[in-house]
This record gives structure tokens, sequence and C-alpha cells, in this order.
């Protein structure tokens, strides 16, 4: 029986929940949301925000909430980092992160960093952490620092691109996997002859799968690379990176904002269904390609909400 796990915010789960409202269990496990089972699958949503669908159809369910089924439950919890070099934040590391892929609106962005030991004193000086611990202001204050003081490769997939090749049957895991092992290799010649102590990609997916996504590849980074979840913590390289992808987001969501003449929300929440039945009311829903990742359960929840609030008038 295949199994897949998504980590998804409490909205997100409240959101799932509201979905599956018809397929609801009345039992749930202990530490649960809510238990819903499908003709294909049985999903279970855990407090800790953690996704599980059990089935022949649990990796087609999985991809209708934005993100690319890559792990299964793992039996055994190894502490953050634990698997890194001695010190590993004290080292020079090219670090990888990436924003926008859990968005219904927006780009997918894929930042690498270079940072070396001798910039870390600067970066933490800088106000560098976590990108999820700072608001839209400070972000756009301390990436317009660090963007000039440390090399970086910065990759914006946009929707209509992202469309095509999610609908040619490329995963959103894929198209990570190519975006990140792509700025990495442009940090890598920007830095050139030197070279990094290690390289820490912000994990998305276990390390057989981020290679085996990158196998047709001419140029793969495979020395001295390391996976870790919230990676942000473990090295500023990806903070850094997680805090220019968030900048980079922000500008081109604005700019998104502007396209569609009104304000765009972010996440894939009710609200984001609501300006995207709005979108389609004002520009048609064939517009919808320029502006959202097509394949998010949004879209129909969307095409439904246009229906029901403007097709009649």
């Amino acid at each position: 029986m295949s199994n897949v796990v998504l980590i998804k915010t409490a909205a997100e789960l409240n959101e799932m929940k509201k979905y599956y409202q018809a397929n609801l269990s009345e039992k749930q496990p202990q530490g649960s949301v809510f238990s819903a089972k499908t003709p294909s699958c049985t999903i279970t949503a855990y407090k800790s925000g953690k996704v599980l669908f059990q089935g022949g159809g649990s990796v087609a369910e999985a991809s209708k909430w934005g993100d690319t089924p890559l792990v299964a439950p793992k039996k055994e919890k190894k502490e953050i980092g634990s698997h890194l070099p001695k010190d590993f934040a004290s080292l020079s590391v090219v670090g990888s992160d990436e924003v926008g892929t859990g968005d219904f609106f927006g780009p997918m962005t894929v930042v690498a960093t270079y940072v070396s030991k001798e910039k870390i004193p600067l970066l933490k000086e800088l106000g560098v952490q976590d990108s999820k611990n700072l608001n839209d202001e400070k972000i756009m204050n301390i990436a317009k620092q660090i963007k000039d003081v440390i090399p970086y490769s910065l990759l914006t997939l946009h929707n209509e691109k992202y469309n095509q090749m999610q609908q040619s049957g490329m995963s959103q895991g894929k198209l990570k996997a190519l975006l990140h092992n792509q700025a990495i290799n442009s940090v890598l010649q920007k830095i050139s002859p030197e070279k990094p102590d290690a390289i820490l990609i912000d994990q998305f997916a276990q390390e057989g799968i981020y290679f085996n996504y990158l196998k047709q590849q001419p140029n793969i980074q495979r020395e001295n690379v390391y996976f870790s979840t919230k990676a942000e913590s473990v090295h500023l390289a990806v903070a850094a990176a997680s805090i220019l992808a968030r900048y980079a987001f922000i500008l081109r969501f604005a700019d998104l904002s502007k396209k569609a003449g009104f304000h765009l929300t972010k996440g894939a929440g009710p609200k984001v269904d609501e300006c995207a039945a709005r979108l389609i009311h004002e520009k048609g829903a064939q517009a919808l390609s320029q502006f959202v990742k097509l394949h998010f359960a949004n879209t129909d929840k969307a095409k439904k909400l246009y229906n029901k609030k403007y097709s009649n008038n």
C-alpha cells in the first residue's frame, strides 16, 4: 500500500477538512484534525501539520494540494542537521531554498547563495535568519543589503511556464530539483575557482528521489551535498537564500496584482478562491494560467465559486 506524507499549515488543514467534508470519518486517530476516506485512499491530518495519504490513489490525491508527494512516514525521528559534519554552521557553504510552491497565485522562486565563513558575522549583523520569522518589510530591507554582499543565483518559474511543464507530466518535486540544481551550478560558476566546504539544500525530497529527478541532467552536483529539513536554521547560506527568494516572490506577486487589477492573496485558503473567482469574472477562465498553479484544488473551487457568485449577473 502506498503511503504519502505532506506538511501543511493549520489554515491549509482547515481548508482540506472543508474539501473532504463529504468523506469525513466519525472515528479519528488520537492527535488528528480529521480523517477522511475517498474511493482511492484514506487521508488523515494531524495537529503537527502532517497529512498522511494511504492507499493506491495516494500520490494522485496528494498532488491536488500543491505539493509533490515525496516522503513516506519515518519511524525514527532524527534531530535536524544531525547527519551534517561537525561545526557545519561555521563552514563556507552554498545553500538553496525555494518559495511560492504552496501559493496558488505567484511563481515558484528558487535561490542559491554562497556564504563564506568570513561573511557569517556580517550576515548575522544584518539580521539574516529564517524568512518565515520575518515580515515582508524586514525581508525587503535585509534582502536589499545582502544581495550586493554575497554571490547568489535567482530563478523564477512563472505560472504559464510552470503550468506547461506540470501538464506535460513533470511533477512539482522534479521542477524544484531542476531549479535547485541549476541555481547551485550557477553560484559555483560565479565563485570559481573557489570551492565551498559543502552544499546544503533545504530538503523537499529524500536524497535518492532528488538525484533521481536529475538523472538526465548533464551537470549534477553530488560532491559534499547535504539535505536537511529546516535548513534555514542550520546554516545562514540557506537562510539568506530563503530571504532573497521571498524578496523576489514579493516583487513578482505585486506585479501580478497590478496585472490582475486588484490585490491578490497569498497562500491557498478561501480568500484565494475568492480572488481567483473574481479574476475569472473580470478576465475570463483562460487568464488563470498566467496567474495560478492550475493543478491546485483551488482551481475547481474558484470555478464553482464563480458560477455561484457571478455567472447569473
